[in-house]
């Protein structure tokens, strides 16, 4: 379901959905509980269940947490990764070349499988169970951001610079990579975003002004790129 990427509320018809996926409505009504107690959904009575979409102001606070979460794994994946990790993590890329705007919805996922690897070989659970909690609007809220504003080619760009340095296995470098790389999608959602009542929408370009508040401290040097490892000495030794 694309939380973020319409104007107007959601609900769940749990008959269709039933009808959909071809099960009794038992199953479908024990997992609508499980995501009304994790605040995904909230049953309205006479009406249905309700989709819950998180505020502008709640997105942005998310991305923050996610930010400064991931930056730690990619800290840590900087000396724990192994080759196998590596190298996988770069071949997610690998069929996209240097633009990927003719597959975005491919590319969409190799993006969300990307930032879940690198919290994966951080080698802390905790912070995939933290995670966990915000994915379902991280991966709503990405989906859509994906397509606006030429975000997915420099995207590309970003997480090649990333891989590099967790290939070289600098902490310092792959962390504040990541958290820019990051807190970027938190001052777009802040400069772009139009939550409230309805989905994320790209604003007109008159009435976009220079992101502020939350993520007015995102550094202002801009990205870095980052070449691999000119010399296999600086790659320190791995477990495969």
């Amino acid at each position: 379901m694309d939380i973020y990427g319409h104007v107007g509320e959601l609900w769940i018809d749990e008959r269709q959905l039933s009808q959909d996926l071809g099960v009794s409505r038992t199953p479908i009504r024990e997992a609508l509980r499980f995501l009304e107690q994790e605040g995904l959904v909230r049953s309205v009575p006479r009406r249905g269940v309700h989709v819950v979409r998180k505020t502008k102001s709640e997105v942005v606070d998310m991305i923050i947490v996610w930010a400064a979460i991931e930056g730690m794994a990619a800290r840590l994946a900087a000396s724990r990764a192994s080759v196998e990790q590596l190298r996988e993590l770069r071949e997610l890329f690998a069929a996209f070349k240097e633009d990927p705007s003719a597959h975005l919805t491919e590319y969409s996922q190799a993006n969300m499988a990307f930032h879940r690897a690198v919290i994966d070989m951080g080698g802390c659970p905790l912070m995939g169970e933290l995670t966990n909690a915000m994915f379902l609007h991280m991966r709503a809220v990405r989906a859509v951001t994906i397509r606006q504003d030429n975000r997915a080619r420099r995207s590309i760009d970003d997480h090649l610079g990333i891989i590099a340095a967790l290939e070289c296995s600098d902490a310092d470098l792959a962390e504040r990579l990541v958290r820019e790389h990051t807190l970027g999608l938190a001052a777009h959602v802040e400069q772009h975003g139009a939550l409230l009542d309805g989905g994320i929408q790209q604003a007109p370009a008159k009435a976009v002004s220079a992101a502020r508040g939350k993520v007015s401290w995102l550094p202002a040097g801009g990205r870095h790129r980052v070449d691999r490892c000119e010399h296999a000495s600086e790659v320190k030794a791995r477990t495969p």
